[in-house]
């Protein structure tokens, strides 16, 4: 099914390229300026939004071992990813159950215990406290009941997904709408993890809709790549995760070939998105290099922090490895000086209150899903609320 659907929007932008047009909205969409710095509106988007859904937390490829893990920060919440000796992915909040204390510094590693640094209760990889300095000195208590918090976590298509809620409860195919499936052609599991950067940036919005726009890649990056693409956009959801694309004359020489001969990875560019927070573009570095944009909130709601991942098709060598080193500081150089050098600057302008609202055109309409989306995830009282939004989104569907 995920291949027919590939060769249905690939038809598709054929269709287009041929044609010389894009699909549009039925109008424009207006948003309130507000909600880009609103610090009450802000809350409310981290409690019923990064608090509720599955969120990107890594990828497969950094957990490959029998007891490997990876300790994170995330919106606040210090946690750990471990992988059991059985091959199974676990997550915990980072936090001893002595007296609080941080566990494992940030980083990716191997063990088969963890040692509090304050005090040396020991942990295994299933979160059991195994270990208790001066044990009989200390007093009675359950042993069993004093492991360490569980967080729900689930691996699909190579990636992490994870929640920073104890006790919160997700169903990660309902909340992908099918689109598993699709990122699995992305083949991220089969990847090398090459390398990482971090950039600051404007309100998380502000942030992402960058992402999700075609419509400012010649203008704002009219220096770097921005000449080598247009401003238009072909769009297509499975509920509130898309994948855009360019009109592409690439694919014209698909459509002289048989659609059975036509491969998956001539079908895959353009630009794949997880709601709330992940980007995935691809670039020839010496060979297929994905950039995997991890967008969190920051402290207050004017500041975001974007984490780029990259991963290589195939273990690159040492030349490849050159090639790659001089991708990363190209790509940090777009992002940091043109993307978000123009949000911070937005952030700024936005709060004088002279534009009561931002306005999403038709050929905007990746950006005015995703504010649909955020709309209805706000004003979701419940997380049974939140979870009936995705059981209700269906699956693909062409914008």
């Amino acid at each position: 099914m995920s291949r027919e659907q590939l060769v249905s929007m690939t038809r598709r932008n054929i269709t287009h390229s041929k044609n010389g047009t894009v699909p549009l909205e039925d109008g424009v969409k207006r948003i309130p300026s507000t909600n880009y710095y609103d610090p009450a509106r802000w809350q409310v988007e981290m409690d019923r939004i990064f608090r509720r859904v599955p969120l990107v937390l890594g990828f497969s490829v950094e957990l490959t071992e029998p007891n490997s893990y990876k300790a994170m920060d995330v919106m606040g919440t210090p946690v750990l990813l471990v992988r059991g000796d059985d091959g199974t992915l676990r997550s915990f909040v980072n936090m001893c159950s002595h007296r609080g204390a941080v566990v494992m510094e940030e980083g990716t590693g191997v063990t088969r215990r963890f040692s509090c640094p304050y005090h040396a209760w020991v942990y295994n990889t299933e979160g059991a406290l195994v270990g208790m300095l001066d044990k009989e000195n200390f007093g009675e208590i359950d042993m069993s009941c004093h492991g360490l918090t569980q967080l729900p976590v689930a691996e699909r298509a190579g990636i992490v997904f994870g929640g920073i809620t104890p006790g919160m409860h997700f169903d990660i195919d309902e909340y992908l709408c099918g689109y598993g499936e699709m990122l699995d052609h992305l083949d991220l599991a089969n990847c090398t993890y090459v390398g990482k950067q971090s950039v600051g940036g404007p309100n998380w919005k502000l942030a992402y809709d960058g992402y999700l726009d075609f419509y400012h890649l010649p203008i704002l990056h009219k220096d770097t790549f921005g000449p080598t693409y247009n401003n238009k956009t072909i769009n297509d959801a499975w509920g509130p995760h898309q994948r855009n694309v360019q009109p592409d004359e690439r694919y014209l020489a698909l459509a002289e070939l048989p659609e059975d001969e036509w491969q998956i990875t001539k079908m895959v560019s353009g630009v794949w998105t997880i709601f709330p927070h992940i980007s995935i573009a691809s670039f020839d570095a010496g060979g297929k290099l994905f950039m995997i944009s991890q967008l969190f909130p920051g402290e207050t709601p004017e500041t975001s922090v974007t984490t780029q991942h990259f991963l290589a098709v195939d273990a690159p060598d040492g030349d490849r490895l050159n090639i790659i080193e001089k991708q990363m500081d190209f790509l940090l150089h777009v992002v940091r000086d043109e993307d978000y050098y123009t949000g911070n600057r937005i952030q700024r302008a936005v709060k004088t209150g002279v534009k009561s609202e931002f306005v999403f055109g038709r050929n905007e309409g990746p950006c005015q899903r995703f504010h649909d989306w955020v709309e209805d995830l706000v004003h979701a009282e419940t997380e049974a609320d939140t979870a009936a939004l995705f059981a209700g989104a269906g699956e693909f569907h062409h914008p």
